[in-house]
């Protein structure tokens, strides 16, 4: 059946290799696009080159800009003495969307001297006072959380993490045993 369709299961399979879309739904995609909507699928190929043209880095935190400097770190009413440590940009995406967290971000993907030494730049860049870790729960986040500590010791810096235990409406035998184990060592009173 791929012969003579070459091109539309090199499309299949470029669908599959994205994050969480199976063979079925690879499928379902390329064939939407080229039966049905071509149009979509031209806005499709034109966002993608745009947006591995234009979008890099921020020098300053890390997060996804299509500047130098992303729209965070610009922004005047950013709460600067705050600052989150989060190990993805799309991370940052999720957390604005909460409208919880007013002050600036900071990406490490890795723990590199590179990267401790922009931090530690960073918080002194603006007199970082709170600095949350949004981080996954596990013991090696644990021991990152550890070292970022160690290596701010000596500013006046209140450290915290973000919650972690049971989701709301979720059973408990459809809890991992890490995020049980947390939710009864932060047990609140009733």
């Amino acid at each position: 059946m791929k012969k003579g369709l070459e091109k539309f299961y090199d499309l299949v399979d470029a669908f599959e290799s994205l994050p969480t879309i199976g063979k079925k739904s690879a499928l379902r995609l390329a064939y939407h696009i080229v039966m049905n909507d071509s149009y979509s699928g031209i806005k499709i190929a034109h966002s993608i080159e745009n947006a591995l043209k234009n979008i890099k880095k921020c020098s300053k935190c890390g997060s996804m800009s299509e500047h130098e400097i992303c729209e965070v770190c610009l922004d005047e009413y950013r709460q600067r003495d705050k600052m989150c440590i989060v190990q993805s940009a799309k991370d940052i995406f999720i957390i604005e969307e909460s409208k919880q967290f007013d002050g600036l971000y900071f990406v490490i993907e890795e723990l590199s001297p590179d990267n401790v030494d922009r931090l530690e730049s960073f918080v002194h860049e603006n007199s970082v006072k709170d600095i949350l870790f949004a981080l996954t729960p596990s013991l090696s986040n644990d021991a990152f959380i550890l070292y970022i500590e160690d290596k701010l010791k000596d500013k006046s810096i209140n450290f915290t993490k973000i919650a972690q235990g049971v989701p709301t409406g979720v059973s408990l035998e459809n809890v991992d045993i890490l995020s049980l184990s947390k939710a009864i060592q932060s047990k609140v009173g009733i």
